[in-house]
């Protein structure tokens, strides 16, 4: 078997045994070098295709950045670009809602083109293999980006206003812990608001913390929503494996608590929930029917 054969095959069973363990917050990030991108239709901003040195192609999530989405299949992106155009104050702008989702739309496509801009050269991804999907309809693993030029890809998304400081956080392949990377990019963050950069040149100050109000108490009543209606407690979501928006469907839980939980992984008994911030016995008590770990 020739070097490369081998690799590939090593890398595949590491995978595996990732997957197998269920495990979302793996200590030890694995280091693929000389990485191509495979331009696709679907792409986005934080979400694309990439090709490694070996030839295998893999679907990667940024860590700790969300782009605004430029595709819009379904009710639930519907939802998250409307979560979106809140969290950035321009749920008004242009005087209607369809010209803020085609302003919204349009920064999400300039995310994307700096993103093939970024990595037309060589890059680097870190990943442990976590498990990345929005949905269970197909297979995404959250990643670092470097680039050729020595960036992280995320960040400069940011730093350019082309992203929020939101999504899955855990330690950066410098050893910066999850919590100070959340710091780290929202003061990033900041410094792009200040600068009107992307997508904070068209924010409205003074409708913004409405529009944020606005979308905390939609979650909230979509959470008690859920809570009224009974899950399926012989199919029970999987605390390790289970994507996000699967998650979401269990009681009181959004999308940032669901972030949340998907960061503690890999969980050895419900109980461990109670590690997660904004999780108490109460909320617990709540969610324990319809949880179960992995098989």
């Amino acid at each position: 078997m020739n070097q490369q054969k081998t690799r590939s095959v090593l890398l595949g069973f590491i995978i595996c045994v990732v997957q197998f363990a269920g495990t979302g917050r793996a200590d030890e990030l694995i280091k693929l070098t000389n990485c191509t991108l495979v331009k696709t239709d679907w792409a986005d901003g934080d979400s694309f295709r990439v090709k490694d040195e070996d030839g295998k192609e893999y679907t990667f999530r940024l860590y700790c950045v969300d782009c605004l989405e430029s595709h819009v299949n379904d009710t639930t992106d519907a939802r998250r670009l409307r979560a979106q155009r809140r969290y950035f104050g321009i749920a008004r702008h242009g005087g209607s809602a369809a010209t803020s989702i085609a302003a919204a739309k349009d920064v999400g496509k300039k995310a994307k083109t700096v993103v093939e801009r970024e990595l037309q050269k060589p890059f680097t991804v870190h990943t442990s293999f976590a498990d990345g999907r929005g949905d269970a309809n197909y297979k995404r693993y959250y990643a670092f980006i470097t680039t050729n030029a020595g960036k992280d890809l995320g960040e400069q998304l940011v730093r350019l206003g082309l992203a929020r400081a939101f999504g899955v956080y855990r330690k950066t392949p410098s050893g910066r812990p999850h919590d100070e990377q959340r710091s780290w990019l929202r003061d990033i963050e900041l410094q792009a608001a200040a600068r009107n950069a992307g997508v904070w040149a068209l924010t409205d100050w003074d409708s913004l913390p409405v529009e944020r109000q606005k979308e905390r108490e939609e979650a909230a009543e979509l959470a008690l929503a859920v809570q009224g209606q009974p899950l399926d407690a012989e199919n029970k979501i999987n605390l390790n494996l289970a994507a996000r928006d699967d998650l979401m469907r269990l009681p009181g839980i959004g999308e940032v608590m669901a972030n949340r939980i998907i960061e503690r992984r890999p969980y050895k008994s419900i109980e461990a929930l109670l590690d997660v911030s904004g999780i108490g016995d109460k909320s617990l008590a709540q969610i324990r029917p319809y949880v179960k770990l992995s098989d």
